[in-house]
This record gives C-alpha cells, structure tokens and sequence, in this order.
C-alpha cells in the first residue's frame, strides 16, 4: 500500500520517524503494526468467506425447497378456471414463475454447490 500511495510504511501507521534514523527499536515497533494489521485482515476475509458459504449453503436450500413445492403442486394451476380473471392472472403468474425456475435454477444451484466447495477450500 506504501508503494501505491507513494509513501512510507511508518507514515500509514501513523508513526513519525524518518526513514535514514530508523533503528532496530523502531523497525520491530513498525512490523508489530504491520504484523495486527495482517491478521485483521485474515480474520476479516474468513468472516467474509463463512458468510458467502453459509449465503450460498442457505440458497441451495430455498432452491431444493421450490423444487419441491413445485412438484407437490403439480402444476395444479393449469386445471384451474382461466375464464375468471383472478385466477387466470394468478395461474399465468405461477406457470411463469415455474417455467423460468425450472430453467435457471439448476445453474444456479450448480454454481452456488461450486461457491461453496471453493470456499471450504480457502479456509
């Protein structure tokens, strides 16, 4: 980041010791900075990393649980009287909902399954 910004290491940690005078004292005070930033930054990317797997663990599940509410129903809808028009509104909504699920869900599900293995895998 120093290199980026164009300056010194001791600058971003809010130090002020020149460069020229640093003495052993001073360069352990400064890696001791760098050493908690570092860690708070592994800590930060776990919490990030168990968030996106629990987030895609829990939408393989609202995806089996459609699926499965899809098939109870059993495209029940299509038997339903289309001449009312609430029901063939609501009906034309529900076949439309379960065309374009049935057709993009597996992908998503199949990626989120691949997010989840690549997660473990960065622990």
């Amino acid at each position: 980041m120093a290199e980026e910004l164009d300056t010194s290491v001791s600058t971003l940690l809010g130090e002020t010791i020149q460069e020229e005078g640093l003495n052993e004292k001073d360069l352990k005070n400064i890696s001791e900075k760098l050493e908690v930033i570092n860690l708070q930054f592994a800590k930060r990317n776990k919490r990030k990393i168990k968030t996106i797997r629990y987030l895609l663990i829990f939408l393989c599940i609202i995806i089996v649980a459609v699926f499965i509410t899809l098939i109870a129903m059993n495209s029940e809808y299509l038997s339903w009287d289309f001449n009312n028009s609430e029901s063939a509104i609501a009906g034309t909504l529900l076949h439309g909902f379960e065309f374009l699920f049935v057709r993009f869900a597996p992908f998503v599900f199949i990626v989120s399954v691949i997010g989840i293995v690549l997660t473990y895998r960065k622990q």
